[in-house]
């Protein structure tokens, strides 16, 4: 069975006390367990423990300076507290839950709390009498009733030689609370046990058996998505053509070469209850497949005639007894990005569309690389998400899908 961590995406923020010395061993465990950490260390936790060990245990870059001029040009502050699952601030120091009571931002680590739109889970730890004070406690309350989980400190021998409240929670304790919020997600989500059929990557039209018609997708942004509704408790079939990448754990894939075989597939994957036609699907083959390489010719270019591919998104838009209930396509264009996709949804008659710029970028790298900026259409209206990595994006699809759902 799946490990319901892998994959999930953790902002782990490190604050200043003696305890920080036990999250070099929750980095460890969790990583251990799939999760992908990004870590922000504060002034104070930097006292604890030095950038270099959590990046080593993290094996990602270590974020610090709120006003780093290379942090803020590569990540910033509103994208390292938006591309993430889960926000964790272990230890919570008394300072940190004052500064998130009052919505004070005054470093890196506050201001990615208050700009962030993901859920925050605290794990308290100081001194006895700071957490019995009643400031401390005013503060819990505050950040309770704003939405963020807690996981409770323990009692016994404290760093300061005191004993009582206000240890720190024990490492296997804090993954299990880690374990607990996505389980918790899981079961609430109402994509538990839907039927999601997801297409992703390009296709390979043959001409001869060297060489055939295809286009520069990935299978990024599919495989991700593929990835984000598994994680909220569907059962995704994953229909791929030709990729690098590793399915996804909890999704099933079917591998496929032509467009016609990815139509194929899709059917054959039916009943579902929704579609995402990620895949960038070859518009035309050749009519014939040479049974030899063709060779250059002296008198002129060799004569291919094209053909249409079956579409496959119309297709499944047009489904009587066996449509999907949500059926979304991708519309990958280079200009007129939002007409192009508005029109592409009436003549497809599919509920939504993903229109992407494909052509933004340096070098037009959406197709091939990790980000993407979309813009959702329904009939109900538009809603523009900014660039973020595929993952991000595939996360606020998946998001939208479990909302239609609900």
């Amino acid at each position: 069975m799946t490990d319901i961590l892998t994959n999930k995406r953790l902002l782990l923020i490190i604050g200043g006390g003696i305890a920080a010395y036990k999250v070099l061993e929750l980095i460890r465990r969790l990583k251990e367990r799939g999760v992908r950490i990004r870590p922000v260390l504060t002034k104070g936790g930097a006292q604890f423990v030095t950038p270099l060990s959590v990046s080593a245990l993290a094996e990602e870059k270590v974020y610090q300076n709120l006003f780093s001029l290379t942090d803020e040009a590569e990540m910033g502050h509103i994208r390292l507290s938006r591309e993430t699952d889960l926000v964790l601030v272990a230890p919570a120091t008394a300072d940190l839950m004052a500064k998130m009571a009052a919505g004070i931002a005054d470093d890196l680590a506050t201001t990615a709390l208050l700009a962030t739109d993901k859920p925050v889970l605290i794990a308290p730890s100081m001194n006895t009498k700071m957490w019995e004070h009643p400031a401390t406690q005013r503060n819990l309350k505050q950040l309770q009733e704003d939405g963020i989980k807690v996981i409770a400190p323990g009692a016994g021998d404290l760093a300061c030689g005191e004993v009582g409240a206000g240890r720190l929670a024990e490492v296997p304790d804090m993954v299990r609370a880690v374990e607990e919020f996505f389980e918790s997600r899981r079961a609430g989500s109402a994509l538990s046990g839907k039927h999601v059929i997801v297409t992703a990557g390009p296709t390979h039209e043959p001409i001869d058996p060297v060489r055939y018609i295809a286009n520069r997708s990935s299978g990024k942004q599919g495989y991700a998505l593929a990835a984000a509704l598994a994680g909220l408790g569907a059962r995704v079939t994953l229909v791929s053509g030709p990729t690098a990448l590793d399915c996804p754990d909890g999704v099933e894939r079917i591998d496929v070469e032509s467009a016609r075989d990815m139509l194929a597939a899709v059917e054959g994957a039916l009943p579902a209850d929704a579609a995402v036609c990620v895949a960038a699907v070859a518009d035309w083959r050749s009519e014939g497949v040479a049974g030899q390489k063709i060779k250059k010719q002296k008198d002129g270019l060799p004569d291919l005639h094209l053909v249409e591919n079956p579409d496959i998104l119309k297709t499944l838009s047009a489904l009587k007894e066996s449509r999907p209930d949500l059926v979304v396509g991708f519309a990958a264009e280079t200009e007129n990005v939002t007409e192009h996709a508005r029109a592409k949804r009436e003549r497809k008659d599919c509920d939504w569309i993903v229109a992407n710029d494909v052509s933004f970028g340096e070098g037009g790298s959406v197709m091939g690389g990790d980000r993407n900026a979309v813009t959702l259409i329904t009939a109900e209206g538009e809603v523009s998400w900014p660039e973020a990595d595929k993952e991000q994006i595939a996360a606020q699809l998946a998001a939208e899908i479990e909302k239609h759902f609900r």
